[in-house]
């Protein structure tokens, strides 16, 4: 029996005929609403939210994918894994791949003219003829197969355009996807540093804190023993107090970046990792290339560049492509037949083929074709400006983010030498303290000017990787940082 399902034109033939076309609608309506069409709710008042009906998961979402080694109690991970993870789970990476998937099966369909076209009917015919007797009719069935086949012989280059058109979508597609490799990659660096900053940061405020506790012992001391003020003790606890604080303040920033790392790499932020800590030696050699080569690299391979060339091409491929609907195009078509007939008296079966060549020259089509090329040409033009435009950007973004980087291999060598000088300045002032030589307002201030030192000095490490990062995907190399970060060793969690 044939599924119902399959016959709805006569379904709705019957229902019209029985019911009538308001009923129809009626159920058609109903069936919308039972499938979920239904009216969105409204806020009762202004400060009102909206209750919106939870929706279920789709059923075929995506797994993520998440390494078993990373659920190990105390695990840590270096940032190529990072990276790996995220490139994994990024829903950015996953769409621009299924984008290309999908430019590789458009450029298979606009290759398809090069191939001849195949039909196979079956078919069956009954009539009902009048013989020269009006009073006799004859009842016949006719019924065979038929095969058609069709090939564009010329077509001056339409298909070739078609084809280039589809092959430069796909290469621009192709480009894309690495440009938003690349893009998933720099954001996961830039939390990775982010991450290990909050957490040097915060071994930072614990010295600090420890640094203070030091003085306020000192104090106490001093204060015991009769040659100390109660106001150099309550300076040196305020100045604990503060150190506290901030401390503090940094646990917070570290559990939050932790989490933040986690959803980058599209994990759930309460996944239990940690990743290593902030190198004390920067290699500073690394990025030493002339900002002239790094721009020559930038044209040659950075992606969006290369995309926006290829979408440029491919605006010109389509101009040909619509300049050929106006050209004559030649096409070859054969057909063959065979007919059996179910009649009285029984006819043999015949055979019936056919095959002609098509010349087809489009006359006049009311100027449409002069404008369809005209407004492609416009477009091409278009394209190539979009194309020069972002190359000028990218050299900009180039020469930008190469004198950031030396700006920060700067930065670093200065703050190095701040900490150093702070570090010495906050032992003699201590010693000076203790001897009773200095006073508790010469010893609080070493101690904040070497607490400045530290946190610069954090600051200036991570920011040379930021700028690191970011130099190269400005120049289209995006390499990890896992390859400038070769001294990390495994931290502790916080």
């Amino acid at each position: 029996m044939q599924d119902p399902r399959h016959r709805p034109f006569r379904a709705g033939k019957a229902l019209r005929a029985a019911f009538g076309a308001p009923v129809i609608a009626l159920m058609v309506f109903g069936g919308a609403a039972s499938a979920g069409w239904k009216t969105p709710p409204v806020p009762q008042r202004p400060d009102a939210p909206v209750e919106m009906p939870t929706s279920p998961p789709p059923e075929n979402a995506v797994a993520v994918a998440v390494p078993e080694d990373l659920l190990k109690p105390g695990a840590t991970i270096t940032l190529a894994k990072v990276v790996d993870i995220a490139l994994q789970n990024n829903p950015l990476t996953r769409a621009s791949y299924l984008q290309a998937r999908s430019a590789a099966a458009q450029l298979g369909s606009k290759r398809a003219p090069y191939y001849p076209t195949v039909n196979v009917t079956l078919s069956g015919t009954r009539s009902n003829q009048l013989s020269q007797d009006p009073n006799v009719s004859a009842t016949g069935d006719v019924y065979g197969p038929s095969v058609e086949v069709g090939y564009l012989l010329l077509d001056m280059g339409g298909r070739a355009a078609d084809a280039d058109d589809a092959r430069f979508g796909l290469i621009a597609a192709d480009w894309s996807h690495n440009a938003t490799i690349q893009e998933v990659i720099l954001g996961v660096e830039t939390t990775y540093v982010l991450y290990v900053n909050a957490k040097a940061q915060l071994e930072a405020a614990r010295a600090n804190v420890k640094a203070a506790g030091t003085a306020l012992d000192a104090a106490n001391g001093r204060h015991d023993a009769g040659v100390g003020t109660i106001a150099d003790v309550l300076q040196a606890k305020t100045a604990f107090s503060q150190a506290q604080f901030s401390l503090q303040t940094f646990e917070g920033e570290v559990l939050a970046l932790r989490g933040a790392l986690a959803t980058a790499m599209g994990l759930p932020a309460t996944i239990p990792y940690d990743v290593g800590t902030l190198p004390a030696d920067v290699p500073l050699d690394r990025g030493s290339e002339a900002v002239d080569k790094l721009i020559t690299t930038a044209r040659e391979r950075r992606p969006d560049l290369a995309a926006a060339r290829a979408l440029a091409e491919k605006a010109g491929a389509h101009v040909r492509s619509v300049r050929s609907e106006g050209l004559p195009t030649l096409s070859l078509s054969a057909a063959a037949q065979r007919s059996y007939y179910r009649t009285t008296p029984v006819t043999d079966p015949h055979n019936y083929w056919s095959a002609g060549l098509f010349l087809r020259f489009p006359l006049f089509t009311g100027f449409a074709n002069a404008y369809n090329i005209q407004k492609a040409k416009e477009d091409a033009e278009v394209a190539r400006a979009q194309a020069d435009t972002l190359e000028q950007q990218v050299l900009l973004q180039v020469w930008t983010s190469y004198y950031a980087f030396q700006t920060a291999t700067q930065l670093v060598r200065t703050s190095h030498d701040l900490l150093e000088s702070a570090e010495q300045s906050e032992r003699v002032a201590l010693g000076r303290y203790k001897e009773g030589v200095g006073t508790i307002i010469d010893l609080l201030t070493a101690q904040a000017a070497l607490a400045s030192a530290r946190s610069q000095d954090i600051q200036a490490r991570s920011g040379w990787f930021v700028a690191l990062a970011q130099l190269a995907r400005d120049t289209g190399t995006a390499a990890p940082l896992d390859q400038a970060i070769t001294v990390i060793k495994e931290g502790t969690r916080p």
